[in-house]
């Protein structure tokens, strides 16, 4: 292990050390320091060294004995054990969705562990100034009710419709006003002082499904965003694919290969192209769906069979073990018969189907999984890190 290394940098050499600890710790409840030592294999003195400087850090708190199996048994001598744990509550973290009709906001300690969330709608007709400065509004609101100090954040990851470069600029973003080349990393790490990650919305549902959902277990996903403009997110063994640009998954293009094919009048009761297109709209022709329509069943069919097409192209491309289907489509009465039989029929090798099961929280789940694993890096990280998290972040908390 660690502390049987000799030569080289001492400090690297402690900051290994303290990474090894630290995942000890982080991993559950509270741990004596006997326990620490052969869970990190690690030498009593170094982990005796470890602790204290964590401790000083905020990270960790010695706490007393619990009640329940920790007394001495008969003939049992010395000193009572020191007992440790991770304090989560030292910083926080941020899942944020941007979406058209609502703001998402999930707020969770250095674990993950949720304490607190809060959705707002929003006019899907306001411009990009206002819908930031509703997103600056709720989180306030989210940060202010759980009594969480802005400087104790750590990161905070942020899901939009759109394709999104590595640096966080929605290159291409129809679905709001303004949002096309907006620079959204910049504009909001200018209300953090901490790492702000921009994503696709649908790249982000498939983390989160992947974390906690209907993915779990699974490496190779495809996550179906279904909407009026479909797209999709992809793990590949269990890495997010974004393609060179970001636009990986971007199903919903597809239509400009035949303009017969355009949800306008895929979804059309009428002959004439479905106008205007909107969620009100679409929900109208489900529900006359629903009702035995037969023109709208015909018009839902024709939809569903262009999304088996675009979601059977990606199914070809990457050949993934599980297909995930979540938004409006995922409330439709039986679209996974239709989708399992028709992607046997499209592809080579049908995948697995099922439907999402995060729901409305999907894509702020994801963003707040994409702040964690910023956090664990932090946490773990053996060299330095460039962007450190706020040297307030780890201040002990007030009792």
């Amino acid at each position: 292990m660690a502390d049987r290394l000799t030569g080289g940098d001492s400090s690297l050499l402690r900051r290994i050390n303290a990474a090894v600890t630290l995942r000890a710790l982080r991993a559950g409840h509270a741990v004596t320091l006997t326990q620490l030592v052969g869970d990190t294999g690690l030498s009593r003195p170094t982990v005796e060294g470890v602790i204290e400087g964590l401790v000083e850090t905020g990270l960790v708190a010695e706490v007393e004995q619990p009640q329940q199996g920790t007394q001495p048994g008969p003939g049992r001598r010395g000193r009572p054990a020191r007992w440790f744990r991770f304090r989560a509550e030292a910083g926080h973290i941020l899942g944020i969705e941007i979406g058209v009709h609502d703001l998402r906001i999930i707020l969770a300690d250095l674990t993950g562990e949720v304490v607190g969330s809060h959705c707002r709608t929003v006019d899907e007709t306001i411009d990009a100034e206002e819908r930031l400065a509703a997103v600056r509004s709720v989180v306030a609101e989210v940060l202010r009710k759980a009594g969480v100090s802005r400087d104790s954040l750590w990161a905070v990851g942020v899901g939009t419709p759109g394709i999104v470069d590595r640096d966080g600029t929605v290159q291409l973003g129809t679905a709001m006003p303004g949002w096309t080349g907006l620079d959204l990393g910049a504009r909001l790490r200018r209300s953090f002082r901490c790492p702000v990650m921009i994503e696709n919305d649908a790249n982000l549902a498939a983390i989160a499904e992947h974390w906690q959902g209907a993915a779990v277990g699974a490496d190779d996903v495809v996550f179906v965003m279904a909407g009026l403009s479909p797209g999709a997110g992809s793990l590949i063994n269990g890495r997010l694919h974004r393609g060179y640009g970001g636009a990986a998954g971007e199903i919903g293009a597809l239509h400009l290969l035949g303009q017969e094919v355009t949800p306008e009048r895929l979804l059309s009761t009428t002959g004439k192209p479905l106008n205007p297109l909107d969620e009100a709209a679409v929900a109208r022709v489900l529900r006359l769906a629903r009702e035995g329509d037969e023109v709208a069943q015909v018009a839902m069919d024709r939809f569903l069979t262009r999304l088996v097409q675009s979601v059977a192209a990606l199914v070809l491309a990457i050949d993934p073990q599980l297909v995930v289907v979540g938004g409006w489509a995922a409330g439709l009465d039986g679209v996974l018969d239709p989708l399992r039989e028709r992607l046997a029929q499209f592809t080579l090798r049908a995948p697995e189907v099922a439907l999402a099961a995060l729901g409305s929280e999907v894509v702020a789940m994801g963003a707040l999984r994409v702040a964690l694993d910023q956090v664990e890096e932090q946490l773990f990280a053996v060299n330095p890190p460039a962007d450190p998290a706020p040297a307030t972040a780890a201040a002990p908390a007030r009792a």
